[in-house]
């Protein structure tokens, strides 16, 4: 905060200064119009020569308040529209008008302005990566959000985490980790569990917090997706997809500064330059230094992200796209804690009622863990035809994980004072670790795709082949002590301290090594080929179909003493999809229905010796999805109906076979979704979504049936966050923000044996302030106004950062 605070003097001390200048300077306004007598809105005006540019408004007018004297060129341009430049002359103290009349008509000009201008700047009307080509959203039967950069410059986001928030019906349950295999945050969507392990349509895993600094946008599809991405990094709540900056083709790029509570400072740079004259080789550099505290007594997250990129144009046919993502970082375990003993133990069925002290990490300060997630990636498209176009994408990921992860059990008063007659209540936490020595993942994907656009007789189609290659490897290594000490939750704790590197490393040293070692080390390849086609019968009818055909190669575990794998097994699976859109206004509104489907590779035999098969699951949903009032307005409405069959449960018919399993688990997850981007005047931009998700198993064990999932999200959330900037006048650049999170009552803990227990509602509100301008922006964001205590939790209880304030400055050139 100190750091933060005398940023606020520096900008105050160099404020006058400006003003200064404000009195040399000159003005510019004036009106762009067609050659038809038309007023010509959202046209990018730029002063060349200033570093200024602004967009005209609804009726054509644009401004430039301050301006040095000089002689500049003012260009008119859109896309697909042809630039119009004029010379102006800018006198000190004096205000210039000029007027544009562009060669375009309205009809023309509307056709190019439509589809170009950021009226809507946090709506993205089409997506290369949801059904592997490119296709506009009206014309997709899925469902998917995006959050584009623009609203994460907005919220001074600085991770996918954060930006997720953003999501109708995505809830993150888990913080990162950090640890090698499985350390990326845990989501929810629909019912169920999800984690981040896509860039770009392919593999690209990281295990840490991951940075926003390289991200164009952040893509999340809803359920059942395996038809086109398979079931390893999908799931059947659906999948989240990082879409990088890419080069582009000129010199330019940002450098920025941030600093806030908790000791929170971060440094970032994105740097973008042509390598030769030609422009065909361009470069694209974007890396952040990021330290985050914590607002308990011990804790810090820190990482560097470094994600280089090139693209190299071989002719008008061929092109490679290579490019990495380097992650290094060390961090302390977030808070969570278990419930290992029925909750009608603990006195309490809610987290706000145990009477934990919030503040309080119940760690000493040098349990750390080191990760790191290197992902190297290349892609080769070459256009065969004016048709076809082929896409060869390649993509080595790995991560790696040394170090400790602190857990917590609550334990009932009874049990840690081994006395029946103890006060109710739980007083006591259990602390445990499972820590990961030298834990490594790795996964390769190779991925071959034809994208082709023709017609067959009237119809227009457009359509992906595909072939995809996954392996897996993973070697991971986890030592578990699964009691340190137990102490109190609250009050005076002497030995508060104790459970520190140097004690841990004594308790372990006394360990057997079979009694804490859990190795995962296993290897699985993956032979998938795939179909989708998009067809348009009429104008206003579109149908579309895919098959996916996946084998499954489990190459088993591996045991180190005998030096060979074991429990190999094998499964081939197909995975339809179907969808159908009626348009009854040509792309304004679409009316749609699709079927979806995913599925998961299961292991193992039943209580008949029966090899089990791939568990299912169906998706049948329907909805609109709008496009209005030019832009200004993108809705989509859905309710959709899960049904997850073949489910592996325990079999308890048998006490002769008390450990054997069944494949006949069903589990079903219906709800809604909506969600609004609007413009509704210029200059403010609105983002909200609401969802309700009912989900419970309809055939399982007794200690589950007929309940809801314990793993699944809150089943009532809700977003918002609207923005307002003025864009013309003396005040032009400044703006604001406001908006939040809704969740209901989440059953973290939801069985006959063990209870029910509640993370409470919360809302949680944030705001923004900021001044925008071609050369620089000043910005500053309070997150969780009202300082809310409120927990998440994926089966335990995290509590989650107070009210925090953070205020960033970045140059733009």
């Amino acid at each position: 905060m100190k750091r933060f605070l005398r940023l606020i003097i520096i900008v105050l001390s160099i404020a006058p200064l400006c003003l200064r200048a404000q009195n040399t300077s000159g003005q510019l306004s004036g009106n762009v119009t067609t050659n038809d007598g038309l007023v010509a809105g959202n046209i990018n005006i730029q002063l060349r020569g200033s570093g200024q540019n602004t967009l005209t408004n609804a009726q054509g007018f644009f401004s430039f308040p301050k301006v040095k004297p000089g002689t500049y060129i003012l260009t008119a341009s859109s896309v697909g529209l042809k630039k119009l430049e004029k010379q102006v002359v800018i006198m000190a103290g004096q205000t210039s008008t000029t007027d544009l009349v562009l060669q375009e008509n309205a009809a023309q000009l509307n056709e190019i302005v439509i589809s170009s201008a950021k009226i809507n700047k946090f709506s993205r009307k089409k997506s290369d990566y949801v059904g592997k080509m490119e296709l506009g959203n009206l014309e997709n039967a899925q469902v998917y959000t995006t959050i584009p950069k623009e609203l994460l410059n907005d919220q001074l986001i600085f991770s996918v985490d954060d930006a997720t928030k953003n999501v109708p019906g995505l809830q993150m349950m888990w913080q990162a980790t950090g640890r090698g295999g499985d350390g990326g945050a845990f989501y929810s969507s629909r019912g169920f569990t999800l984690q981040s392990g896509l860039r770009n349509g392919v593999a690209g895993n990281v295990t840490s917090r991951i940075d926003a600094a390289n991200l164009e946008s952040i893509e999340v599809i809803k359920g059942p997706s395996a038809t086109l991405f398979g079931s390893t990094l999908t799931s059947y709540g659906g999948l989240i997809n990082r879409v990088t900056k890419k080069p582009y083709e000129k010199f330019g790029g940002e450098v920025a500064y941030s600093s806030g509570s908790y000791g929170f400072n971060r440094i970032s740079a994105d740097i973008n330059a042509p390598l030769d004259s030609a422009k065909n080789v361009l470069f694209r550099l974007n890396t952040a230094y990021n330290y985050q505290g914590s607002f308990q007594d011990n804790g810090f997250n820190k990482t560097l992200a470094i994600a280089p990129s090139l693209t190299y144009k071989v002719n008008d046919r061929l092109t490679f796209n290579l490019d990495a993502e380097l992650y290094s970082g060390t961090n302390m375990a977030e808070n969570a804690f278990f419930f290992y003993f029925p909750v009608a133990q603990l006195g309490a069925d809610r987290a706000d009622k145990l009477g934990l002290d919030y503040k309080r990490s119940y760690h000493g300060s040098d349990l750390t863990q080191s990760s790191a997630s290197n992902n190297f990636f290349g892609q080769m498209t070459y256009k065969l035809s004016d048709q076809w176009t082929s896409q060869t994408n390649y993509t080595s990921s790995y991560s790696y994980s040394n170090g400790r992860q602190p857990y917590y059990f609550l334990v009932p008063n009874y049990v840690a004072l081994q006395n029946p007659n103890a006060a109710p209540g739980a007083d006591f936490i259990s602390r445990g670790d499972q820590s990961t020595a030298d834990s490594r993942v790795n996964i390769t994907e190779i991925q071959q795709n034809f994208n082709g656009t023709f017609n067959l007789g009237n119809m227009k189609n457009r359509v992906v082949i595909g072939l995809d290659y996954l392996r897996q490897n993973s070697d991971q290594h986890y030592y578990s002590i699964d009691t340190f000490d137990l102490i109190p939750k609250n009050g005076n704790i002497p030995t508060y301290e104790d459970f520190n590197e140097t004690n841990l490393n004594k308790l372990y040293g006394t360990k057997n090594f079979s009694d804490i070692s859990y190795p995962i080390v296993s290897l699985s390849n993956t032979y998938s080929a795939y179909v989708s086609d998009v067809i348009n019968f009429t104008d206003n009818l579109i149908g579309s179909a895919g098959l996916r055909v996946d084998r499954f190669d489990n190459k088993g575990s591996f045991d180190s003493t005998t030096g060979t794998y074991s429990g190999a097994y094998k499964q081939t699976v197909f995975s339809p999809r179907f969808g159908l859109i009626f348009q009854p206004i040509k792309d304004q509104v679409s009316i749609f229905a699709n079927y979806q489907n995913g599925f998961t590779n299961k292991v193992g035999v039943d209580y008949q010796q029966r090899t089990f098969k791939p568990e299912h699951a169906n998706q049948i949903e329907g909805g609109v999805k709008i496009n209005a009032f030019g832009g200004k307005l993108s809705s989509t409405l859905s309710y959709y109906n899960i049904k997850v069959e073949d489910i592996v449960r325990a079999y308890t018919f048998d006490p002769a076979q008390p450990n054997a399993s069944i494949q006949d688990g069903t589990k079903v997850s219906k709800g809604f979704e909506a969600e609004v981007v609007a413009n509704p005047i210029e200059g403010f931009n609105i983002i909200a979504g609401f969802a309700y998700n009912d989900n419970k198993y309809t055939k399982s064990d007794a200690d589950v049936e007929g309940r809801r999932d314990a793993y699944s999200m809150s089943p009532y959330s809700a977003n918002l966050w609207a923005s307002y900037k003025i864009s013309h006048g003396t005040l032009q650049g400044i703006g604001i923000g406001f908006g939040g999170n809704y969740a209901s009552d989440n059953k973290i803990v939801n069985s006959v044996s063990n209870g029910v227990f509640t993370l409470p509602r919360y809302t949680i509100l944030n705001a923004s302030a900021f001044y925008d301008q071609p050369k620089y922006r000043i910005g500053l964001k309070v997150n969780n106004l009202t300082n809310k205590q409120y927990w998440i939790g994926y089966g335990t209880m995290n509590p989650q950062q107070l009210r925090a304030v953070v205020g960033s400055v970045s140059f733009k050139f």
